[in-house]
């Protein structure tokens, strides 16, 4: 019996890549899927590791296109066949691969399964050590292709004896790593099999009765099918937490997701698709500490998410409340909660960064800073790993917002304070305090106490004491109520704590001032 051929499949386009894969039943004809890559870079990369016997190539790809990726496989690894993918109108590019010693091609358009067959068939033989192996008219398709089949949402039958045979158990969960991060944050990414190699380590040695296979993911990421007895559910979880554990110190970039469990092997591409991936992005919201994601361990979600009044928001913008406007827009993206989409929450923080700038030029403010700066935020919040990177972009920008603001004049911060000040005189009395303040104009908590801060030369707890203590002082001077009653009157519970306040910002104690006072009274 002969040795499979060893195809890699070369397309930016996803749907074409799972056509040809899924267009024959190449292992019944004695050929193997060993890869597939989006461009020719992509594809260098992995002849390196998987050593195919042919590649079938798109001829038109960023990065790379099949023409010099034909050249560079002929020089590199001559032993290599390639195989064009090209549409009508690309025939000046198909003829000057065949010049670099290509070995057919196909048209896209009239791709066909018989004709695909016949073409890798006749470049097959063409390779001096393979022997393709003989077809077994009663073979079907193997576990493997039909794993590949379910993940990228094709129908096939799971109820057939090799599958019912290799997954013996009546539980299925997806265990995978994500490795994206590595590469975005500049580190270098380790080889997705070592990955797979240390997933399949941890199960051999913790689960010696589960069977497990690596399904087919997009780049970046490694996922194992898990089948696994009822009873030894736990173990999985176990080792879960211990590969999590094991990489957050020196590899913290990484993610792990363990999926739910279900039954269904036919289930698998929807498991995958609404279930596994949703955890994984999952990612962006939760804390950043947070190496394992698992379902049962989500955090409650208390309430429903909320949408944005963009109309409101607008209204504060023309009214120039902008502090009260910007103060409600960061307490709205900081309650985001896990499940929201992250496309479309990078996408709400780009368009809120846009009508920032619109709103503000219609204002007649100079705003050609946030014009020239707004496209390198939408870029970086576009680039953003998680939710505080992203909320800080936004800090930043309406940081830049309120210099140009200040800049022009447009006080309406000035408006805001005086009913914040206003507010605080009239309610003085009451259990007052920042969380409630910010609660009632709309604020955030921190953003307030900074904002307050920064707009008033006294802080909000400092003005505070202080309206009381001059009321007091008014109090001790015309009222006969006790210290201990003027001090619950003015807002104070705590009698002594009342004093301390008191002597702190007049330089007498209640008694020594009513004393004081009332010996000037007498004169």
């Amino acid at each position: 019996m002969g040795i499979a051929c060893r195809v890699l499949i070369v397309d930016d386009e996803l749907l074409v890549r799972q056509g040809i894969k899924h267009l024959l039943n190449w292992e019944h004809e004695g050929f193997q899927i060993v890869g597939e890559a989006s461009n020719g870079k992509e594809a260098l990369e992995q002849i390196e590791r998987l050593a195919p016997h042919i590649v079938i190539t798109d001829i038109v790809m960023p990065v790379m296109g099949g023409e010099e990726l034909t050249r560079t496989i002929k020089t590199r690894f001559p032993e290599i066949e390639v195989i064009i993918l090209s549409s009508f109108g690309e025939f000046d590019y198909v003829r000057s691969t065949f010049q670099s010693g290509v070995a057919d091609y196909i048209l896209k358009p009239k791709l066909e399964a018989f004709q695909l067959l016949g073409i890798v068939k006749r470049t097959a033989r063409k390779i001096p050590s393979l022997q393709l192996m003989e077809a077994d008219e009663d073979d079907g398709l193997s576990v493997k292709q039909v794993l590949d089949k379910l993940v990228s949402g094709y129908e096939t039958d799971t109820n057939n004896p090799v599958v019912e045979e290799a997954f013996p158990h009546p539980s299925f969960r997806l265990l995978g790593v994500d490795t994206k991060l590595l590469m975005n944050k500049g580190r270098d990414r380790q080889a997705d099999s070592q990955w797979l190699d240390k997933i399949t380590e941890e199960l051999a040695a913790g689960l010696t009765d589960s069977v497990y296979y690596e399904i087919p993911t997009e780049q970046g990421m490694v996922v194992v099918l898990v089948n696994v007895a009822n009873q030894d559910e736990q173990k999985l979880t176990n080792i879960a937490r211990k590969l999590a554990a094991g990489t957050s110190e020196q590899l913290p970039e990484l993610g792990w997701t363990l999926g739910e469990a279900f039954t269904d092997l036919s289930q698998l591409g929807v498991c995958y698709k609404e279930s596994f991936l949703k955890l994984n992005a999952y990612r962006f919201f939760l804390p950043e500490a947070q190496r394992l994601i698992m379902h049962e361990e989500l955090p409650f979600i208390t309430e429903e998410a909320r949408s944005f009044n963009m109309n409101d928001f607008s209204e504060l913008m023309n009214r120039r409340q902008f502090d009260k406007a910007f103060g409600g827009l960061l307490a709205y993206v900081q309650a985001s909660h896990y499940q929201t989409d992250v496309f479309e929450f990078k996408s709400f923080l780009g368009n809120v960064i846009f009508n920032i700038t619109i709103l503000l030029g219609r204002l007649e403010s100079d705003n050609k800073i946030l014009e020239e700066a707004k496209y390198a935020y939408f870029k970086s919040i576009g680039e953003t790993t998680h939710v505080s990177q992203a909320i800080s972009q936004l800090e930043s920008f309406i940081a830049k917002a309120n210099e140009v603001i200040r800049a022009r004049g447009a006080a309406g911060s000035n408006s805001s304070m005086t009913q914040l000040l206003q507010y605080i005189r009239d309610h003085y009395a009451e259990p007052l305090s920042l969380t409630e303040l910010a609660k009632h104009f709309h604020f955030n908590p921190s953003y307030l106490s900074s904002y307050f801060t920064s707009h008033n030369k006294e802080g909000f707890s400092e003005y505070l004491n202080k309206i009381r203590v001059e009321k007091a002082a008014e109090l001790l001077q015309y009222h006969s109520a006790s210290i201990s009653e003027i001090s619950g009157m003015v807002g104070y519970s705590d009698h002594s704590y009342f004093t301390k306040v008191f002597k702190k910002l007049t330089g007498l104690s209640p008694s020594h001032y009513r004393k004081q006072y009332m010996g000037k009274k007498r004169d």
